[in-house]
């Protein structure tokens, strides 16, 4: 199964015998103070800058988050995308939970769009999808409801299975529903991990969809993070999920996803593995 997403000038697939599709998660001004008050002020250079960053360290996608307290998202929304458009040929993922801002960024962004996102509570079913069938975008599908979200895998494929088919019956293909298994912090349950490792074979056994996540949920609280993450994305990997929200500019996690795809068989002859090494040692010589 396939899902194409797209700019105006570039096109990524994301499926199971592909290599893995890494999708920047800098810009989005939670936790970052700095970007925050820059988007709220309408500057978007450091938006610009961390667009350039991330694609220069590999992602294939960016995610663009404007969700600032007290502004007019959508407004900032399409200015924090038009500012990446700029700059990038990347697919843009467009991060809102505020319909309005969905909409206007859909209605601003030049290519097929990835939404992020809509869980499978009714209401939010019934307001996201028409959007995302209006635009030709796809959307992710987090697998909770209004009733949180459950630590029993089953539960969660259920759900996965009812955003899949709702999205049926609004028009879009199966193929343009990415699931969102949906991972957790170990730090709060040790078995977290676990429990969205099990969510992810049994979506990918019983629905064969794409899957994605936000990985670096998975060390919230913790120390020495990005370990943690490398250690998470080849095992979610050979799991079944086929693209990530997660930090490209993190070493480990960039080496972690290649190694991933060289021993999951999706880096022919280990070429891109062995370009990725020696730009390293060429970029460590330079500064030497």
């Amino acid at each position: 199964m396939e899902t194409r997403l797209s700019s105006r000038s570039r096109e990524v697939v994301i499926a199971i015998d592909r290599p893995f599709v890494i999708i920047g998660e800098r810009i989005n001004p939670t936790g970052r103070k700095v970007l925050a008050a820059e988007m709220k002020d309408g500057v978007m250079d450091r938006v610009r800058g961390d667009a350039r960053a991330q694609a220069d360290a590999g992602a294939h996608m960016l995610d663009v988050n404007a969700g600032i307290p007290a502004v007019d998202e959508p407004a900032l929304l399409v200015a924090a995308i038009k500012a990446v458009m700029e700059v990038s040929d990347a697919p843009i993922c467009i991060d809102s939970s505020i319909i309005e801002a969905l909409e206007a960024g859909l209605s601003a962004y030049e290519g097929k769009a990835l939404v992020n996102s809509v869980t499978a509570e009714e209401d939010r079913m019934e307001r996201i999808l028409p959007l995302v069938k209006k635009h030709g975008a796809a959307v992710i599908g987090m697998a909770n409801d209004e009733n949180g979200i459950s630590m029993v895998p089953e539960e969660r494929l259920a759900l996965a299975r009812r955003i899949v088919e709702r999205a049926a019956e609004h028009g879009i293909p199966r193929q343009d529903v990415i699931i969102d298994p949906i991972a957790m912090t170990v730090a709060a349950d040790p078995t977290c991990g676990v429990i969205t490792l099990e969510t992810m074979r049994l979506i990918r056994d019983e629905l064969g969809n794409n899957m994605i996540c936000g990985a670096s949920n998975v060390s919230f609280g913790l120390p020495d993070r990005p370990t943690v993450n490398a250690a998470f994305l080849p095992l979610a990997m050979h799991a079944g999920l086929t693209c990530a929200i997660t930090n490209p500019l993190e070493p480990q996690v960039r080496r972690a996803i290649l190694a991933g795809d060289l021993l999951l068989g999706h880096d022919e002859y280990a070429m891109r593995w062995i370009s990725s090494f020696r730009a390293e040692q060429k970029a460590q010589a330079a500064t030497k």
